[in-house]
């Protein structure tokens, strides 16, 4: 496929359908045939521009703000997608909640949210092969790879500002379940402790309890245990990258099934009783409706697996203890 030759700079200025977008988000609209990577890069490097500064790719746009794009090579037109009739009807039950300006899919472990990083696809490319009239259909937040459960996409841009602004304003209610290692100690606790990002050469990102990171807030609730893993339910006020997982880790239960932050004996266990994923998901999701005003709570059912995974190191551990 031959490539178009490259853009000429330019400078848009942020309506207010666009403000409160992600800068990311923003540029994937403007730049659609550049890869997610090339765009991330041309942010990293100061290429783009907000009001003449540099600026990040989590940075929120305002009604005004000038937005500097760089030239860019941009591929020819890519060839649509096409999901054959297994991979829609597959889709078709992910699906929890839809109504004329939003959708909530149940995610499952392994899928990723978007294309990217050596993916030709990912779930947001299938929402919207299977839904091609919703021309607006975005993510509303993000869920890692490995994470399984709700996630909200909406289908209008005045629909997404809205529930960014939620998002912002730390008005979603988030609810996890997750299996960690070891017996967790109190019924509730809560967690305040600053994380820090950073990205390694190889793009790599990796989150540390830091006083320098931004503050992160979870509670963690103990639903059952024994000695070598406890069921948790999580809830969390901020949405910082890897949280849990690091807030886990940080009080010295991680979760299972976590290649990065876990613990490699424990994981072990955990695979010997058949987990072969991140034991965390994403349960319960709560938000004010952007048209009705009203209150909806969602849920995605926890998969089978946690409970066969938790009965089995628990009874492990009885039949040598």
């Amino acid at each position: 496929m031959q490539n178009s030759a490259p853009s000429k700079v330019r400078l848009v200025t942020v309506t207010e359908e666009d403000a409160g977008q992600r800068l990311d988000n923003f540029l994937m609209r403007q730049l659609r045939r550049v890869p997610r990577a090339l765009v991330y890069r041309i942010v990293r490097k100061g290429e783009v521009r907000v009001n003449k500064k540099r600026a990040r790719v989590s940075d929120r746009l305002r009604v005004g703000d000038v937005v500097r794009i760089p030239p860019v090579q941009q591929a020819g037109p890519a060839p649509q997608q096409v999901f054959d009739d297994a991979a829609r009807a597959r889709f078709e039950t992910l699906v929890l909640y839809e109504d004329g300006d939003l959708m909530a899919l149940n995610k499952p472990s392994g899928m990723a949210v978007h294309g990217g990083s050596g993916l030709s696809w990912g779930l947001i490319e299938l929402a919207r092969a299977a839904r091609p009239q919703a021309r607006r259909l975005e993510l509303v937040h993000r869920l890692d790879r490995d994470t399984s459960g709700i996630i909200l996409l909406a289908k209008k841009a005045s629909v997404l500002k809205a529930l960014h602004a939620q998002v912002r304003a730390h008005r979603l209610k988030k609810v996890y379940q997750a299996l960690v290692a070891g017996c967790w100690p109190h019924g509730r606790t809560p967690v305040d402790e600053p994380l820090l990002k950073n990205t390694l050469q190889s793009g790599e990102r990796v989150v540390r309890v830091s006083p320098d990171g931004k503050p992160s807030r979870s509670l963690f609730i103990r639903l059952a245990a024994c000695e070598r893993v406890s069921r948790m339910e999580v809830r969390i006020m901020t949405g910082r990258t890897h949280q849990i997982r690091v807030h886990a880790r940080h009080l010295g239960h991680p979760v299972l099934g976590d290649d990065k932050y876990g613990d490699a004996g424990a994981n072990r266990q955990a695979r010997a009783c058949g987990l072969r994923r991140l034991a965390l998901h994403a349960w319960r999701l709560g938000f004010e409706h952007p048209a009705t005003r009203q209150w909806l709570e969602l849920e995605a059912p926890v998969p089978q697996l946690f409970t066969e995974v938790f009965e089995c190191l628990c009874q492990q551990k009885n039949a040598t203890g």
